[in-house]
């Protein structure tokens, strides 16, 4: 498997399933309900919070690989959710799985050999993922992918405590 393909792998593992962690991100959102998105049961943000977030970064991922300068997404860190309701909530899903589709073209379309290639100048900056190479980016994602998805498990479980759960 060449680096590209190794990406693309772990970029959908990440997001689609079968990741080595657990449940990826795209499996812990597939039952969420909007009231659970818009809901805060913990000092944190919110279900729906994060799948902003997740699409806001995922986008400018893809941006970046398409040639843009680095900078803070589009959309804000952090885009505000606004009223959660049954139709917003499916566009900010849908959204998300637009933005995967996206990066996943955008990966396939990169040249392998730019991954090792710095992304934004030699200055580490976390928070703006710059300072880094292509290829350490890509793998960042997939680990902010698993992060928010270890969140919104949590979160999920704080909503669903007590309540029955349908056996597996």
């Amino acid at each position: 498997m060449d680096r590209i393909a190794r990406h693309l792998d772990e970029l959908r593992r990440a997001y689609r399933g079968g990741a080595w962690h657990g449940p990826a991100l795209g499996e812990v959102l597939a039952d969420v309900s909007a009231e659970e998105a818009a809901a805060r049961p913990l000092a944190t943000h919110t279900i729906a919070e994060i799948a902003l977030h997740a699409t806001a970064w995922t986008e400018e991922v893809a941006r970046r690989l398409d040639g843009g300068a680095p900078s803070l997404p589009a959309r804000g860190d952090w885009p505000e959710a606004g009223p959660i309701t049954e139709t917003t909530w499916a566009g900010i899903l849908a959204d998300l799985d637009r933005a995967r589709a996206a990066l996943e073209a955008a990966v396939e379309r990169f040249p392998a050999d730019r991954l090792d290639e710095t992304v934004g100048g030699p200055t580490y900056d976390a928070p703006l993922g710059i300072g880094i190479t292509y290829a350490t980016m890509l793998h960042g994602l997939a680990q902010h992918d698993a992060y928010h998805a270890g969140q919104i498990a949590l979160l999920k479980a704080a909503l669903r405590r007590g309540r029955p759960q349908p056996e597996r």
